[in-house]
């Protein structure tokens, strides 16, 4: 397969500058543009099958099982999902390889005119190129998160085989919606006529707006049933589905939902795929930054959780693990609702560290310290420095042999993973 490749290591460098520099164009909802460009290079997204995930919280664990589920039973896969944790090229894969810098390079080279032209946001222009992969690709199947919401999100240009929606609560209202009815509505926009719908059990509010919306499009509706005999430790969760024992290395309750939903997704595309093969899929997930443990030796964890109700579950998951209340290191964006995140973690944590600095895209870390004391948050120390705060929480681990959580963005995955010598 003859893909193109640009024609110098500087010229690489200066288009994948170039990608990046896009995120100064923001976020823009809508699928104009991106129906604009994809019809530019030929609509590749009509080349093949998907399914389509939505939701606010496990939607990326949700899609890594099915997509682990599926290489294992010998299909040819590619994963789409946002945003990354260390370098872009996490973003768009086939059977776990990932999309080389020589191939981002090729699309950007052979599209910047149509990206300008259109003025295509960083989205919108990373979506059109997962596509272009999968398509040249020739994947079997792709599975394909939202970026944002799913009505106006650029993956839903898509006419995949099954959709899913997982768990949903408060995020983006700024761009979403107020409350949790309108999120609801528009995380239900991936939903497609005549399409199969898999649901995950979200509370009945919710399920309802999106059994009304699956309803008026003739849509057969699964909902899933809670697993039973749930147990998770410090190697993964344990459970029962329909007779079957299943376990994944992802930590948690809700890992457990999510991997049902993951099978009953994995059985509607196929289901000759044995219990056996499932089970070896989901064994083989690797889904980082997820209630991830850092170290042999000393028991701290780091979760991407930023919303309150993901933020609420990594904390209840530690405190039961390890019978007690955590040491904590806290780092949000700027743009995030700090009253529904402070009323998450206050009391929760025996010391919370509280840190951020601009240049990682965070929120400074005073500015944090100072909003969340405002909201009687009890607060250990205040740190400016990412590094010299995750040290200080390494020696307090040390020292009180408690176990400790890093959580709040994806933004901190690198120095994390630097610090701690894992690699994705």
């Amino acid at each position: 397969m003859n893909i193109g490749k640009p024609n110098s290591s500087k010229n690489i460098e200066d288009l994948l500058t170039y990608l990046f520099n896009l995120n100064r164009r923001g976020i823009k909802l809508g699928l104009e543009h991106v129906i604009d460009l994809l019809n530019r290079i030929g609509n590749p997204h009509n080349n093949f099958k998907s399914i389509h995930i939505a939701g606010t919280n496990g939607k990326g664990s949700t899609c890594s099982m099915i997509a682990s589920i599926l290489i294992n039973a010998g299909y040819k896969v590619g994963f789409y999902s946002s945003p990354h944790l260390i370098s872009f090229n996490e973003r768009i894969k086939v059977n776990n390889k990932a999309i080389t810098d020589v191939e981002i390079a090729s699309f950007i080279e052979k599209r910047k005119n149509d990206i300008d032209q259109l003025k295509a946001t960083f989205f919108e222009a990373t979506t059109a190129m997962a596509f272009d992969h999968f398509s040249k690709y020739n994947v079997d199947i792709a599975i394909i998160e939202t970026g944002l919401g799913g009505r106006l999100d650029s993956t839903n240009v898509l006419k995949p085989k099954i959709t899913g929606i997982t768990s949903i609560s408060l995020d983006h209202r700024n761009l979403l919606g107020n409350n949790i009815l309108s999120i609801a509505k528009e995380k239900g926009g991936i939903i497609k006529n005549k399409i199969p719908l898999v649901l995950y059990p979200n509370q009945n509010k919710i399920k309802s707006v999106l059994l009304n919306i699956a309803k008026k499009l003739n849509v057969e509706t699964f909902e899933i049933n809670c697993p039973t005999k749930i147990f998770y430790n410090k190697r993964g969760t344990f459970f029962c589905y329909k007779n079957y024992d299943y376990n994944t290395p992802l930590i948690g309750e809700f890992q457990a939902i999510n991997a049902v939903m993951a099978i009953t997704i994995v059985k509607l595309f196929d289901n000759n795929i044995s219990e056996e093969v499932i089970q070896n899929g989901l064994s083989l997930t690797n889904w980082p930054g997820r209630f991830q443990r850092m170290s042999k030796d000393l028991p701290i964890y780091y979760d991407v959780a930023h919303n309150p109700d993901s933020i609420n579950s990594v904390i209840k998951y530690i405190q039961i693990i390890y019978k007690e209340k955590p040491l904590g290191l806290l780092v949000m964006k700027e743009n995030k609702e700090l009253n529904l995140v402070s009323n998450a973690i206050k009391n929760r944590f025996c010391k919370l560290i509280v840190t951020g600095e601009k240049k990682l895209g965070l929120m400074d870390g005073e500015k944090l310290g100072k909003i969340l004391k405002m909201q009687d948050v009890s607060i250990y120390k205040i740190n400016k420095d990412f590094n010299f705060a995750l040290n200080e929480l390494i020696d307090l681990v040390k020292k009180t042999n408690k176990p400790a959580l890093i959580l709040g963005s994806h933004y901190i995955a690198k120095p994390i993973f630097d610090k701690f010598g894992f690699y994705n």
